[in-house]
């Protein structure tokens, strides 16, 4: 009881808060609705960003991952921040002066409608086909474990968690629908204090247990239970080698931080140039510090469960809540991560909504759509979008190498080509629009043939770092023969203050240093 009434408290509140916060708000217009009336601070873009990415994907695939597999797996949170570097630096000083709403719509201004067109549908599958089943599934373990819903309801297990996946569903759809980007926003900042909070609590907690009161001894006793689980260099034949760090993992990060709507458009939504580069190079702090969070819990498990859950390493963080919280915590830590669900679930849903209304729906259905009718219009494919997901999340049960690790998968469909083509775009000036069109198909259908079909014998990391560059070849062939005929890029007037975040190149320095040095130190165990 004890449990389910901290649960229901904190989420309540975080429902009135946003509720109280926005409630004088207009959200009929496509500004207000889709980029919370350009206003968002630095603080506020970094704490959404933050929890739009670290879902339940993260708590439970990660720190399943890093149970059997170790800290290798870092790679993917600290090279984020050197990513966040390059887009805080290069890309969203460009996209602010052309004055954006959608990634798709600088595709336009650079390539053509065509290829807008064909990202933004690229992106609203990739919604529907990788992220939004995979965050409602975790989420639901989480909580399903953590509540015994299908002992409650007197049903399986599997019922259960169809049940907390439905449930899940709906309270997310509510946020994004009828709240736009501000009520994720402001709710993902709430909630990102409350997963901090909850996700340092479990490991120090932990440690705190196992060292006898003492933290630093218990965290001792753990690297000296397991010292090879400390060490950040993976080998040829992990899960994630050290090499892809130079090949394909740094394409997906740029895309990622840089280029991915879900992400970038917090950004978009600043009130200025330096509140963008804030919120960006915060984000870069927080990830530096995450694996606190999404790293070491896993870790620690394996000092208390040994290998006896290799089988089931998406169920270990449950566990391990379960073992160390106190009661009275369990429910506040379940309402965190039903925060983290709901972050990631409404802000895929209200990124979907932006990119079907602007680049699809205005440019090829209703060109004169009223603002009240384009937000409409958006409510009405998330809703869609959302029914979707609910059906397809039980669908990626049973990952043989983990929920994290069939996301990255999946996501590699989608994600290295159109990292190619905008990079393209920003940096290769004599690719044409024919060029890019051709790259983005070849490479949708190399990457499936090759990682899905055939199933080619290299890791799937490398493998986008090889599909980049034969993207490129392909690119430069096809733009040699239909060569680029416009080398002007339509711009808006820019309806913000575009003066630069001072502090920029310094945090830039701190971000890069560290970053080296957590793999010059923990490479040494």
């Amino acid at each position: 009881m004890l449990t389910l009434l901290t649960f229901i408290g904190f989420t309540a509140f975080v429902a009135f808060y946003t509720w109280y916060k926005l409630r004088k708000d207009k959200m009929d217009s496509s500004d207000g609705y889709f980029l919370g009336g350009r206003s968002l601070p630095g603080v506020i873009i970094a704490g959404s960003m933050l929890l739009t990415n670290i879902s339940t994907e993260h708590l439970i695939g990660m720190n399943g991952s890093s149970y059997k597999n170790g800290f290798i797996i870092i790679g993917w949170e600290v090279t984020s921040a050197l990513a966040l570097v390059v887009a805080a630096v290069i890309f969203i000083p460009r996209y602010l002066k052309l004055g954006l709403t959608t990634i798709p719509e600088y595709l336009e201004k650079r390539f053509d409608g065509f290829t807008r067109s064909l990202v933004a549908l690229f992106l609203v599958i990739s919604f529907v086909v990788t992220l939004l089943p995979i965050v409602l599934y975790t989420g639901a373990i989480n909580l399903e474990s953590i509540f015994n819903i299908s002992e409650v309801l007197g049903v399986s297990q599997t019922e259960g968690l169809w049940i907390t996946v439905v449930g899940i569903g709906i309270i997310g759809s509510v946020y994004a629908i009828f709240g736009g980007l501000k009520a994720v926003a402001l709710s993902d900042s709430i909630n990102g204090i409350g997963l901090l909070a909850g996700g340092i609590l479990v490991p120090v907690i932990a440690l705190f247990g196992i060292g006898n009161g003492n933290i630093m001894d218990g965290l001792l006793k753990v690297f000296h239970n397991a010292p090879e689980k400390f060490n950040v260099i993976g080998e040829k034949n992990s899960v994630m080698p050290f090499g892809v760090l130079f090949t394909g993992l740094i394409i997906n990060q740029l895309y990622f931080w840089g280029m991915n709507q879900t992400i970038i458009q917090r950004a978009f939504a600043a009130r200025n140039l330096k509140e963008a580069q804030k919120g960006l190079l915060f984000t870069g702090v927080l990830k530096i510090l995450v694996p606190i969070i999404i790293i070491l819990p896993g870790v620690i498990a394996f000092y208390y469960f040994g290998d006896s859950m290799y089988d089931d390493q998406d169920l270990i963080y449950p566990a391990l809540i379960k073992k160390v919280l106190p009661v009275y915590l369990t429910g506040f830590f379940a309402a965190v991560v039903m925060g983290a669900v709901l972050s990631t679930f409404n802000s895929v849903l209200n990124s979907a909504a932006t990119i079907f209304s602007i680049d699809v729906y205005k440019r090829l259905i209703k060109k004169d759509a009223a603002e009240k009718r384009l937000v409409w219009v958006g409510r009405f494919l998330s809703s869609i979008l959302a029914v979707t997901a609910i059906l397809a999340a039980p669908l990626v049960a049973k990952a043989p190498e983990g929920l994290y690790q069939l996301l990255q998968q999946l996501n590699g469909i989608f994600f290295i080509p159109i990292a190619t083509i905008m990079l393209a775009g920003f940096f290769m000036e004599k690719i044409s629009a024919v060029g890019a069109k051709a790259a983005l198909i070849f490479g949708l259908i190399y990457y499936i043939v090759t990682t899905f079909i055939l199933k080619v014998d290299i890791h799937f990391i490398h493998n986008w770092g090889i599909e980049f560059v034969l993207n490129v070849i392909i690119m430069y062939t096809v733009s040699y023969f239909y060569p680029r005929k416009n080398y002007s890029i339509r711009t808006a007037p820019v309806k913000m203050e575009m003066v630069p975040w001072k502090y920029t190149p310094h945090l830039s320095v701190v971000l890069f240093v560290i970053t080296i040095m957590i793999y010059i130190l923990l490479g040494q165990t």
